[in-house]
């Protein structure tokens, strides 16, 4: 596959790489396939996509020259000719007494405050012309506007100043557009995202292209719409869709909004602002319905229906977002509307947005939506000028679990994939295990049929290395034996080309140790996907001090091309993320092992965030994967580890976790797991042989202790990774932990929540809890450093020790 080198936020192509972003040039006639290049999508659930993004773009938005919509959670990048361009609002009066206002802020048009304050200027001014009778609102570029600009919110939460926010909702919306004393049309093409939404709601009609995106995703950053969206969208597409639509953050197309009543009407690009003016015309001359949505209740239905409405919401969301305020919030301001009126819900709106932008949960997800753009900036790979090389074949050695999830996820994106197997009865079960993730998308609806079969044309299956000549990269997908994987090292580097990055998928194993065996050691590197590989979103890409920075830079890009988010890490036992996370198991086992519940520990940590409790991952992973990890981390760290007996028993007694449908909970075909109590037996004679239980008394904890038992150890790894220089920055290990390990993103990462909690907070409880059950919870230098200078864990070392260990 050609990875075609543009830019996702200015459409130009590349000519030099800088930050692992390409920096720009005019695309001429014949590079120029403007309908074939790389688009990314996202469910909006999910966070946002780390498109590649040129150094121009890059600079200007982490200046603020450039704004980033809301709608850069999500969006379907394309064509825009110049993100470079200054932000402005235009206005034109045509022969027909319409004037056009235009919003132009590349790439998304955001709505900046400089924006807003246009807007402003232009209606008023548009109102008070004699020469104006209708207005017609649009943006430039194809696109409507992505939403008001996200660094406001990054701005609030770094000075705590909520008057950075302007007055929107009242001011503008309501005062200016929805009682204007001329109709307002607005002509929407490619999204209406966010406050862009918002503005088109408070508009008198709406004119769209086909297939423009439509949504309010405001509360996957933690803040509900403020611009008047909780009360105008339910009013004009029903109560239930509204608030599926804001509690999903969901975006709709414009045919479905069409359906609804959100859109008026559809016509062409080339039609939508000839048909908007004429809209605009008929509606001053009375000839269409001038309508106000705010004032509208026939699609709310009556208080009593409303109510049951909400109460259904408020259930389901207390079960899908627990942790989450702005859900409740929105629920609450959308019912102020249906009691009190429209105007009071839009007050109350404006009230709680503002509260919302200065909550943990915003600072959160904010954090890391920030943070992952940052990733693929690597000091000395992606500021030295390098380009991509294009990675068009790649073979994956191993048809498992993981290596069949690789090769699907590799296949998906347009690259042709060689698996090899060790006989034809492996290899038949990995091409099954392929095809079944590629024909499951098809039943759900996401791929056609013809597409599916192009994409399984690409993969091939083999038992030798023949087909090794023309690969571009080998990613080695084995189980985890360390003279299995040197043997294969040795076979690839002379079966493969002199450029082919040698890749190793291995979660825990020094890569030292790997390519101990092979002389290439500058196309070593390490490419940790998560299982499983075609669902998880990080990739943990591991370098050696040897590697070189093109072979890191073509990782990264094929990262980005199967819609990974790469994170570059530096080599150790366990890398960054499962080394930052093995604390996590052993400080659970240690909770048991002081008498706490275990059911009661998984309880807890999903209440706190976390798909999974410590034992059900366990139980989910197997454990022959725990006992092989734990072995590994005690060899590495004897000093910091506690070694459990319960796996050991727990096997002995013939339990494997979901394996054998036994662990420490039962797992039966079409049921949800449920605890095992005759595991009990099994941990109290684990607890009598570790005879750590001070008097065999068991410890009597909080809920917030057994989190901080359980995750202060893990904060406490984690600040060894940062001393070691093992992750470049520690907004990484926030994405990593994120992307990896599922640490809830509305915490913001590991570190982030740490920082949020207090650093002297971490460190003195670890302090208190080493003097009583031993070095596993022995504070690091780095940890006890920064709480006793009062520093943030995340903030960047400036000493030349810590640059000196740094493993990047």
């Amino acid at each position: 596959m050609k990875i075609d080198p543009m830019c996702d936020l200015c459409g130009r192509y590349a000519e030099t790489l800088t930050h692992a972003l390409w920096s720009c040039e005019k695309p001429n006639k014949e590079k120029s396939r403007t309908q074939q290049w790389p688009r990314i999508h996202l469910r909006p659930t999910e966070l946002p996509p780390t498109g590649v993004i040129c150094a121009n773009c890059d600079a200007a938005i982490n200046q603020g020259q450039v704004g980033v919509g809301i709608g850069f959670l999500w969006h379907d990048w394309g064509d825009f000719p110049n993100a470079m361009a200054r932000p402005s609002v235009t206005m034109e009066v045509g022969d027909d007494a319409v004037a056009v206002i235009t919003i132009s802020n590349p790439p998304v048009n955001a709505l900046a405050i400089p924006i807003i304050e246009g807007l402003k200027e232009k209606f008023v001014e548009a109102t008070r012309r004699n020469d104006v009778k209708a207005i017609v609102l649009t943006g430039k570029g194809g696109r409507f506007s992505g939403g008001f600009d996200i660094n406001v919110f990054e701005k609030v939460h770094e000075t705590g100043d909520v008057s950075l926010m302007p007055d929107v909702s009242v001011d503008l919306v309501v005062n200016i557009i929805e009682d204007s004393r001329k109709p307002i049309v607005a002509a929407i093409e490619g999204l209406a995202l966010g406050g862009g939404l918002e503005l088109a709601l408070g508009c008198h009609a709406r004119i769209s292209a086909p297939r423009a995106q439509l949504g309010l995703p405001e509360l996957s950053l933690g803040i509900i719409p403020g611009f008047g969206g909780t009360q105008r969208l339910p009013r004009l597409v029903g109560l239930s869709k509204g608030i599926e639509m804001m509690l999903t953050s969901r975006p709709i197309l414009s045919e479905e909004g069409k359906k609804l009543g959100l859109i008026d009407s559809i016509v062409s690009s080339e039609e939508l602002l000839k048909v908007s003016r004429m809209w605009a015309l008929a509606i001053a001359e009375r000839r269409k319905p001038w309508i106000r949505s705010l004032h509208r209740t026939d699609k709310i239905g009556s208080l009593s229906e409303a109510r049951e409405i909400l109460k259904v919401a408020r259930q389901q969301a207390s079960i899908t977002a627990p942790n989450m305020p702005q859900h409740q919030v929105c629920l609450d301001v959308i019912e102020e509307g249906i009691v009190h009126g429209g105007y009071s819900g839009v007050l109350k709106e404006a009230k709680d947005f503002k509260k919302l932008v200065l909550t943990d949960t915003s600072k959160g997800l904010v954090h890391v939506f920030f943070a992952q753009r940052s990733t693929t900036k690597v000091p000395n790979v992606s500021d030295i000028g390098l380009k991509p090389r294009h990675i068009k074949k790649v073979a994956v050695i191993g048809g498992g679990l993981m290596g069949s999830g690789i090769a699907t996820a590799l296949i998906l994106s347009n690259i042709k994939v060689v698996l090899k197997e060790v006989n034809l009865e492996y290899l038949m079960k990995g091409t099954k295990m392929i095809e079944a993730n590629v024909r499951g998308l098809v039943t759900k609806g996401k791929l056609t049929r013809d597409k599916a079969d192009k994409i399984l044309s690409l993969l091939k299956g083999v038992l030798d290395y023949t087909e090794f000549k023309d690969v571009d990269m080998v990613i080695e997908a084995v189980i985890e034996k360390i003279p299995l994987k040197q043997t294969i090292f040795s076979e690839i580097e002379k079966a493969c080309p002199s450029h082919c990055i040698l890749a190793s998928n291995t979660s825990t194993i020094d890569l030292h140790l790997v390519g101990e065996k092979t002389t290439s050691q500058d196309r070593i590197i390490g490419a940790h996907f998560f299982s499983p590989a075609h669902v998880m979103p990080l990739l943990e890409i591991v370098r050696t001090e040897k590697t070189s920075p093109q072979v890191i830079l073509d990782l990264m890009t094929v990262g980005k091309v199967i819609k990974k988010v790469p994170v570059v890490v530096g080599n150790c036992t366990g890398f960054a993320v499962n080394r930052t996370f093995f604390p996590y198991s052993q400080g659970s086992h240690m909770l048991v092992h002081l008498g706490v519940d275990l059911f009661r520990i998984d309880r807890v940590i999903k209440k706190f965030g976390l798909p999974l409790g410590p034992f059900q991952l366990q139980d989910l992973a197997g454990y022959g994967v725990f006992m092989a990890t734990a072995k590994q981390f005690r060899d590495a760290f004897p000093d910091r580890t506690f070694q459990s007996p319960l796996i050991d028993l727990l096997i002995k007694s013939g339990r494997n976790g979901k394996n054998n449908g036994k662990g420490y909970y039962i797992y039966e075909r079409g049921n949800q797991p449920k605890p095992d109590l005759t595991v009990l037996p099994v941990i109290e004679e684990s607890r009598r042989l570790a005879d750590i239980m001070q008097g065999r008394k068991p410890i009597t904890v909080t809920d917030q202790e057994i989190v901080e038992m359980v995750l202060f150890p893990v904060v406490n790894e984690a600040c060894r990774v940062l001393d070691e220089g093992i992750v470049v920055r520690a907004s990484d290990l926030d994405v990593a932990s994120v992307f990896g390990m599922s640490f809830p993103s509305y915490r913001g990462g590991i570190v982030f929540w740490a920082d949020l909690v207090g650093p002297k907070h971490v460190y003195s409880s670890l302090k208190k809890w080493s003097e009583l059950y031993g070095s596993f919870y022995k504070p690091s230098r780095f940890l006890e450093e920064r709480a006793t200078k009062g520093m943030l864990l995340s903030q960047p070392a400036s000493s030349s020790a810590a640059a000196s260990r740094a493993r990047l």
